[in-house]
């Protein structure tokens, strides 16, 4: 099986999620993604903060006390524990890890885990960095400018043009991310579109987010973005389960797939960046007063320190780059 050649999402399909999968096995990743990559939740807890603030308002918004929180792809449970932690006493809350690997030791109890988004619940569901992680085929126009799917040698990560692109993958290539000129890639994100659209459509009432590196049609990279992680470094892709593997996520085409039709079906998504939607949620770098240093000198210092964190999570070239996929689900009562 090792040497075998199959398409990049079958491939990956099994080096991230098989029996012994990157994702699932505790012997090949102990410490969880957060030993191959950092992510804006690891990066500062202000992260969890504004999705607390985001919970709150959604819970607001329709016009309850009680509300869920389903974090997909949820790690080790990073952000849903920083959320709890962050929460107003009075607002009462289900918390949901969904997540391919065993529940973590010493986990909140109050977090529920299992395989997949429950089902008809109101409240938020927020996905970061997840939809990089649902495998995709890949696709290279050859010599002619026909795009062909790329296929891939497990053992090595070697590469070959397979068979011509066709049938549903070549009308989403078409609509999404045509390819023409030799050489130029493309991931198909159809099953990403998929993935997102049941995520969402789990939801009774509230908000789904999606949160990734992401690009948009008319700004595609023209060679694609599949790559690896291990140990906190970019390293080649491989799919033998020894590293992440990963690619950056058409958001709009995410969007299209869970946008309605009818009256007010333009508000219901909204596609931003992660610096817009933080600052809209109460993060931002900007430095505190000088003069609180002199009345309140460790009011200053640890206002200084939370502005350090805020740059990072909004910084252009870094974590500020994210796109923020917004779907509002069911009845809008208030802001």
């Amino acid at each position: 099986m090792m040497d075998e050649w199959r398409g990049w999402r079958e491939a990956a399909q099994t080096a991230l999620y098989g029996d012994e999968g990157f994702y699932r096995s505790p012997l090949r990743s102990p410490e969880g993604p957060a030993g191959h990559f950092r992510t804006s939740v690891h990066a500062s807890p202000l992260f969890a903060a504004a999705v607390a603030r985001l919970l709150a308002r959604t819970a607001r918004e329709l016009d309850t006390g009680t509300v869920a929180l389903v974090d997909v792809g949820a790690g080790r449970g990073e952000l849903l524990t920083g959320v709890l932690a962050a929460l107003p006493k009075e607002l009462e809350v289900t918390a949901y890890a969904v997540e391919v690997a065993a529940r973590p030791a010493g986990l909140d109890p109050r977090i529920e885990w299992c395989a997949e988004p429950p089902a008809g619940v109101a409240g938020l569901l927020f996905a970061n960095e997840w939809l990089d992680n649902v495998p995709a085929e890949v696709a290279e126009a050859d010599a002619d400018g026909v795009p062909r799917y790329v296929q891939v040698r497990t053992s090595d990560g070697a590469e070959r043009l397979g068979d011509v692109v066709d049938g549903a993958d070549a009308a989403w290539l078409e609509r999404w991310w045509p390819l023409s000129a030799p050489g130029e890639r493309a991931e198909i994100g159809r099953a990403r579109d998929a993935a997102w659209a049941r995520a969402a459509g789990s939801l009774a009432a509230g908000l789904a987010v999606a949160v990734d590196y992401a690009h948009v049609r008319g700004a595609r990279p023209p060679f694609g973005t599949l790559t690896g992680f291990r140990g906190g470094r970019e390293v080649r892709p491989v799919p033998d389960g020894s590293c992440d593997l990963t690619a950056h996520v058409a958001l709009d085409a995410c969007a299209a797939a869970v946008a309605g039709t009818g009256p007010g079906a333009e508000g219901r998504t909204e596609l931003t960046g992660q610096r817009a939607a933080l600052h809209r949620l109460g993060v931002s770098g900007d430095r505190p007063p000088l003069s609180l240093a002199a009345t309140d000198p460790g009011g200053y210092v640890r206002a200084l320190a939370a502005a350090g964190e805020a740059a990072e999570l909004t910084a252009r070239g870094g974590l500020g780059d994210f796109g923020w996929l917004l779907h509002r689900v069911g009845p809008e009562r208030g802001r």
